[in-house]
């Protein structure tokens, strides 16, 4: 069984859905297992939360992009792995990412960046989305990957929008799927 955490945290529930249907797609693959480990509004997560992250095949980061970065809930996770760095915990699981922002760009880049290098330090294997984007003149923005998301699976919701409201089905189908094949690949690391 490929056992894939997801850590996130959301500030108003976008976020959170995102995180959901990533597990969906993880869920949907035989011989997967999805947990979800949310980050608290003090950006933290309790002892039963740290086994699974340690347990897991592959950890999938989640969080909104606020300011260009993630959340300080997120970062405040970050740090709190230092001891798992320097012992090297996680070394050779596999990793990923999603995030969500406001505005259809948001910088949502500089989030996966983060993400990135603090999965690299960790000595993490980084999985992308694997989805070519919805890039034609017919694309309509409910599309699979219509942000164009490679190295992290990308959802937009209005700042105004409830949780009920967004996102967008193409950008909850994008997460689905990139939960899809982390499950995937998980299971070809296992064996």
């Amino acid at each position: 069984m490929a056992k894939i955490a997801i850590v996130y945290h959301s500030g108003y529930g976008h976020t959170k859905k995102q995180a959901q249907a990533v597990c969906d797609g993880v869920n949907r693959v035989a011989g997967a297992a999805c947990e979800l480990i949310s980050i608290d509004g003090e950006g933290a997560i309790d002892a039963a939360g740290w086994k699974s992250l340690d347990a897991a095949d592959a950890i999938i980061f989640g969080t909104p992009t606020y300011m260009a970065a993630p959340s300080w809930q997120m970062k405040r996770f970050i740090d709190d792995t230092s001891k798992r760095w320097y012992t090297q915990t996680w070394k050779d699981k596999l990793a990923g990412a999603f995030t969500n922002s406001g505005s259809m760009n948001g910088d949502k880049g500089m989030t996966v960046g983060a993400l990135f290098a603090f999965a690299m330090q960790h000595g993490m294997i980084w999985v992308g989305t694997a989805l070519l984007p919805s890039a034609k003149k017919s694309a309509e923005r409910n599309d699979v990957n219509f942000l164009g998301g490679y190295a992290a699976a990308l959802a937009q919701s209005p700042s105004d929008a409830t949780a009920d409201e967004a996102p967008p089905p193409g950008d909850l189908e994008t997460a689905s799927l990139f939960g899809q094949r982390m499950a995937g690949v998980a299971q070809q690391f296992k064996r």
